[in-house]
C-alpha cells in the first residue's frame, strides 16, 4: 500500500488548517484559537478533496476510475461548501440577530460555508500539496 494515499489528506488539513489559524490571527490581531473551524481562508475541506484529486491524478493518470470518483466527491464538498453550508451561516447570523440561542445559551456558529475566494485558497493548497506527496517517493 502506498501511505502517501493516507498521508496526503491529512496533510492538506494540517497545511490548510496552519494558514488558517496564521491569516485568522492577522487579520484579528492575535491568536484566533476561536476563529478555528468551519469557514474562513482557505477551506479546508477543498484542500483535502484536492489534495487526493490531485494525487490520483499523477500517480494513477486521468483515465484512471478513482480519478473520476475523486473529482465527483471534489466538487460535491466545493458545491456543498459555497452553497447550502454558506446559507446555513447566513441564517444562523439572521438567529442570532434575532436573539435566538443554544440550549446552552450560546450563539449560532456563524462561519460555516464559504465564498468562491476561500474555496480557491482552499483549491490552491490541496493543489500544493498533492503535487508535493505525488512527486515524492512516499509508499
Amino acid at each position: 500500500m502506498e501511505f502517501a494515499y493516507l498521508v496526503t489528506p491529512f496533510a492538506a488539513w494540517l497545511t490548510a488548517g496552519s494558514l488558517k489559524f496564521a491569516i485568522n490571527s492577522l487579520r484579528a490581531g492575535r491568536g484566533a484559537v476561536g476563529l478555528i473551524g468551519y469557514g474562513g481562508m482557505p477551506s479546508n475541506h477543498s484542500a483535502i478533496v484536492t489534495s487526493m484529486t490531485v494525487l490520483i491524478a499523477l500517480r494513477e493518470g486521468i483515465a484512471h476510475p478513482a480519478f473520476g470518483v475523486a473529482l465527483t466527491v471534489a466538487f460535491i464538498v466545493m458545491m456543498d461548501a459555497a452553497s447550502l453550508r454558506r446559507q446555513v451561516g447566513i441564517h444562523a447570523r439572521a438567529l442570532n440577530r434575532l436573539g435566538s440561542r443554544r440550549l446552552d445559551g450560546s450563539a449560532l456558529r456563524e462561519r460555516i460555508g464559504h465564498s468562491r475566494a476561500e474555496i480557491a485558497g482552499g483549491i490552491l493548497t490541496g493543489a500544493a500539496v498533492g503535487l508535493g506527496m505525488g512527486w515524492t517517493s512516499v509508499s
